[in-house]
Parts: structure tokens; sequence; C-alpha cells
């Protein structure tokens, strides 16, 4: 229960007891049991399998910890650490400075993981692995690609029989950092996207006809239901949804899967800088994967209690160093060395008002 719930609940408790509405017959309501150092966080979809395993594994570990997540989309993650409603943010997109200065204690961005953006579809006969170049999937996403038998698409794929078969596009509707990370990438590729279509934002003006899904999850979950459709998604969610997905054409013209391996090789071709912000909207590199972002969890730089600073910086510091074994199996990618490094030393500098 977060905590915008909590309070409402209590007042409504309140009330019924000012107003003696409660009968003396019946039983008294129950309250729920909320650990007094509970740790409350939103944010962004793409991460949620993720951290809700490090959740559980590390309250296996650590029983006294209370800490909950819930997967609103990176804009309201932002938000509510905007207007200091939670404990802690996630977002796919990091926050700009304009908006860490809306913060009165300030924010530390910690990278905690990375993902794929992959591009998934449904056709029936038609196996996964279909090879996209960069500008086909850009101008399938203009809505200037309507047909998946397209000579465009099928002069790729000439071992397969493509359907005459509308495309139906699937798009976030909300805000959301895996747009933010898929639009950054469209216009780096696209001059056309960038300058003169919808360009860069965790919202955009799709063009043509879409259908909108909310989350990752939700993406993913329309695409499985609807033949013909393309979507894009979080590798994982993906994956355990059993769709198929593209290999796409990367910066040095190679069709490349997705997969741990080629995101992890487009990680350690780009230095994390000192703000721990890091974009490759367009990565170098003959096995990279051409649409890779890092996830990022928000903290104040300084919180109103030592125990509630603690109790965050242990979490987080697990979830860079023992955490990361489980980034894979769930479809995510590990951390290069350096960049756990520079996090766990940014931890340091939390503190206390």
């Amino acid at each position: 229960m977060n905590r915008r719930n909590l309070w409402c609940l209590m007042a409504l408790i309140a009330c019924c007891g000012a107003c003696g509405s409660c009968s003396s017959q019946s039983p008294p309501l129950q309250l729920p049991v909320v650990p007094k150092n509970l740790l409350v966080g939103i944010g962004a979809t793409f991460p949620a399998p993720l951290y809700k395993k490090w959740i559980d594994e590390y309250h296996a570990k650590y029983p006294d910890s209370a800490i909950t997540y819930e997967a609103l989309g990176s804009g309201e993650g932002v938000q509510r650490m905007i207007e200091e409603l939670v404990d802690f943010g996630a977002s796919d997109a990091a926050m700009t400075d304009d908006e860490i200065a809306k913060v009165r204690t300030g924010v530390q961005l910690i990278p905690t993981a990375a993902g794929s953006i992959v591009l998934a579809y449904n056709l029936p006969d038609v196996p996964s692995g279909l090879k996209l170049r960069r500008s086909t999937y850009v101008d399938i996403f203009f809505g200037k690609i309507t047909k998946w038998d397209d000579e465009r698409i099928q002069s790729d794929n000439s071992d397969v029989k493509l359907p005459a078969m509308p495309i139906k596009l699937i798009v976030r509707g909300e805000h959301s950092g895996t747009t933010f990370a898929f639009t950054n990438h469209l216009s780096a590729i696209s001059e056309e996207w960038r300058d003169r279509g919808p360009g860069i934002g965790m919202v955009v003006d799709w063009p043509g006809a879409r259908e909108f899904a909310v989350g990752n999850e939700g993406v993913a979950k329309l695409v499985q239901q609807t033949p013909g459709a393309i979507g894009y998604s979080e590798y994982g969610n993906a994956t355990r949804a059993g769709l198929q997905m593209a290999s796409l054409e990367n910066k040095s013209g190679n069709f490349v899967a997705p997969g741990a391996g080629p995101g992890f090789a487009t990680l350690s071709a780009t230095p994390m800088p000192s703000n721990l912000r890091s974009f490759f909207p367009d990565p170098a590199g003959e096995d990279s994967y051409p649409i890779v972002t890092y996830t990022w969890v928000m903290l104040y730089r300084k919180y109103d209690s030592a125990q509630k600073r603690d109790d965050l910086v242990r979490f987080v510091g697990w979830c860079l160093l023992d955490g990361q074994q489980f980034n894979e199996q769930l479809g995510y990618i590990r951390l290069p060395p350096e960049v756990v490094s520079k996090a766990t030393k940014a931890l340091d500098g939390i503190g206390v008002q």
C-alpha cells in the first residue's frame, strides 16, 4: 500500500470514529500493519520485474526490510520525486537538470541495470528474427510502410514468405521512459523523424494509425493478442510473452538480435560520465544492439532521517552488487564493472537533512 492510499484509509477510519457511524456490535476494523521503516518507490515499468525480484530476494536476506514499488511509468516516478511523495523513484529517461532543480534536497541518479528495447511482432507462420533495416523500421513507425509484404521488408527477408497483412502499430500513450529511449534512437538515425516528425519525448504525437497500451507489459500483451501487430517493449517482457522479435540493423550495418551479449557490448563501448547519466541512441560497434538504455533509481541527496537514508543506501548498494546476478535471467543486462564502481561511490554522497 502506498503512502497516499494509506493516508486516505487513515482519514476514513478517523472520520468513522468521529461520527459514531461504526456500530458497537460490529467487529473492529483491522488496519493493515505498515512497518515504520517502509520505503516507497514509484516509477518505470521497464525494470519492474527486476525490481520486484530484487525486493523479494533482499527481504529474504534482510527480513527487517520493508520496500514497495509501483510501476506507474517513468514520468510518474519523476513527478512523485519532484513532489516529494516517495522515498525513491525510477526512470528510464533519467531526470533532466531542470527537473532536478525543482527538488528541494537535490537528486542523485543511480543506474541499476540496463535493457534492450525490442521490436516485437505477431505474424503467424513467420519465425522470430525478421530483419529490419534502420530506414525500414523508421518508416513503419512513420506509417509509411503499412503492409507486411512491402518490398522493403521482403527484400531483406527473401527466405520468408511475408503475408499481405496490414501492419498494426502498438505504442505507449502515457509518459514513458521506454518511449523516450526509442524515440531518441529514431531521432538519431532519421533526420526526418528528429526535425519534421515526432522527435524525442516520453510522450510523442505518433503519426498514422496506432493503438495505445499502458506499460511495457501492456504493449507485449496487446502485440500478443493482435495478429499483424508490431510494438516496442523491453526484451524481458517480450520474452515472457513468447513474442517474435526482429533483428535490427546497427550502425555498422549488421543485423543484430536482442539479448544479454549484444546489450552488454553496447554498454561496454560507452564510458559512463561522472553524473551517471549516459545515453547511446546510435551505439557504435560491430556486435552492438542498436536500442539499449540504462534505467535509474532516483534518490534524494538528503533524507529526513538517518534510518531511512541507511535503509535505502543498503538496499540500492545490494542491488548494484549481489542483485546483478538476477539481471540476465529476467532479460536485463548486468552493469559493467566501471559503472558499478561509480554508482556505489555515488551512494556515499547520500546524506541527512
